[in-house]
């Protein structure tokens, strides 16, 4: 499929593998063969790691559609009273900011929803709710909506960029499209969100990514989502030694984002939530057990730069296992991954911490133009323990967001984060 920008191409850093932001499955099976013919890779899997994962999160895309059901289609009566929700978040005059449950009430449509969110955290992980009318809307009367609708399933919007039109805010939501084609200088595009291109699997920042289609390609884009659970069974019965690998330090580039380099954690986390020990204590007397959580939190192109912010040289290079790993999960989650269309008016719901998310290449053309929105949500009534490692960028997206100071860009443009220039909150790339 042809795309409307040409790759920018910048040289691998000295010392770093052969490897690049799209997956090279040759080169892959190539350095598989190579590491195994000539390394000894460990045969266990790390200490207290599980052997296989049981939950609902566990599924295989191929066979997903027999079992689960994951699309809710607005009634009428829902279109009715999300319409006078938009009605009264306008009569009070107030800046999007404030739009949550009380600004923007739905009575009946709150039950849905918040069952929509224990889905997301306990469930399959992911759900499409159908059918908004955006043609109908304005803009910023989409947003409302969108914004609204979310607060319930999770109330809490984080931080994707630290500022506006050069000044400090909250920026809140982002525009994933297209912009290869528009801005002056394509080098300064530094994430695939901005570009027709093929996305390979990866997380964004957060616990829950919400996406609302406002437009389709005239062709492709496809929407591919793989459970990270599921890539993990698979990977932990196979292939240990990777399992090892990202359960270790690996070395993010930051692209210089707040002055720093580089950020060291691991990609793979596996806990028992800490709060076990004091759970509830059932009717018989016994501790309440609470669910084993593993979280795989990575975006590629921290590992292999992109467009205009190629891979630092100036900061160590990863390793030859790091590399098989990263193609490892790509593959692996390709193997398994769900296919959903994106539709005009669908509100896409994914559990960022157990779901892989990605996209195909796509064409625009005319009026036909892709066009999501995101949010990086957060519920406290359901969330997961966030890992250590995590914490402190966990704290960079939701920490400090204010009402006053969010700001919702209704046209769409390069997020700072997202320049080969500039500062700001590093995220996935968007879909």
């Amino acid at each position: 499929m042809a795309t409307a920008a040409i790759q920018v191409s910048v040289p691998a850093p000295v010392g770093q593998p052969d490897i690049g932001y799209a997956p090279d499955h040759d080169k892959y099976l190539a350095r598989v063969k190579r590491r195994r013919e000539n390394e000894k890779l460990e045969s266990s899997l790390p200490p207290d790691f599980p052997q296989r994962l049981d939950s609902d999160l566990v599924w295989d895309g191929n066979t997903l559609a027999e079992t689960y059901d994951w699309n809710y289609r607005l009634t009428e009566e829902d279109i009715d009273e999300i319409e006078s929700a938009l009605r009264h978040f306008k009569s009070l005059n107030k800046p999007l900011g404030y739009i949550n449950q009380e600004t923007f009430p739905l009575a009946r449509l709150h039950h849905t929803l918040r069952s929509l969110s224990h889905e997301l955290h306990h469930g399959h992980g992911f759900k499409v709710l159908r059918g908004l009318p955006v043609t109908s809307h304005t803009r910023e009367e989409n947003i409302i909506i969108y914004a609204g609708v979310s607060s319930y399933v999770a109330p809490i919007r984080g931080r994707q960029d630290n500022q506006h039109n050069g000044h400090p805010a909250d920026v809140v939501l982002a525009h994933i499209k297209d912009l290869s084609s528009t801005v002056s200088d394509v080098s300064k595009i530094g994430a695939p969100a901005y570009t027709t291109e093929k996305q390979v699997f990866h997380t964004d920042a957060g616990d829950i990514v919400a996406l609302f289609c406002l437009g389709e390609a005239a062709e492709g884009g496809q929407s591919y989502l793989s459970s990270s659970w599921k890539v993990y069974n698979e990977l932990a019965a196979t292939r240990p030694d990777l399992i090892r690998t990202l359960a270790e330090p690996w070395v993010a580039d930051e692209f210089g984002k707040e002055g720093r380099k580089f950020s060291v954690r691991p990609l793979l986390h596996y806990y028992q939530p800490a709060t076990a020990a004091a759970a509830a204590v059932s009717g018989e007397g016994k501790p309440k057990p609470k669910p084993e959580r593993l979280i795989i939190q990575y975006a590629r192109r921290t590992f292999t730069g992109y467009w205009g912010l190629p891979r630092s040289a100036d900061i160590p290079p990863i390793t030859e296992a790091q590399a098989e790993a990263l193609d490892a999960l790509h593959f692996t989650a390709e193997k398994y991954a769900v296919t959903l269309d994106f539709r005009q008016g669908d509100i896409q719901f994914v559990n960022n911490l157990s779901v892989f998310h990605s996209r195909a290449g796509f064409r625009d053309e005319g009026e036909k133009q892709r066009h999501l929105v995101r949010l990086w949500l957060r519920d406290p009534e359901n969330a997961w323990e966030t890992p250590e490692a995590l914490r402190e960028r966990w704290e960079r997206v939701y920490g400090g967001v204010s009402p006053e100071r969010e700001v919702f860009p209704l046209e769409p443009q390069i997020r700072s984060a997202s320049k080969g220039e500039s500062v700001g909150t590093q995220g996935g790339g968007g879909y």
